[in-house]
């Protein structure tokens, strides 16, 4: 699987990079997730406040 992220819901609040936990998450002004790194839990997809990532 791999965590999605809608560029266009996105506001670039950063919780999904806070929330996790093995820090695949960077956010500029839009989240970019590092495939290599991330471990598919979904922490990201359950704290991001405008539902923006999907897995």
């Amino acid at each position: 699987m791999v965590v999605n992220v809608d560029k266009e819901k996105c506001t670039g609040c950063g919780a999904c990079a806070e929330a996790c936990p093995v820090e695949a998450i960077k956010v500029n002004e839009k989240a970019k997730v590092d495939e290599e790194t991330c471990i598919d839990c979904g922490a990201c997809v359950d704290e991001c406040p405008v539902e923006a990532l999907s897995l």
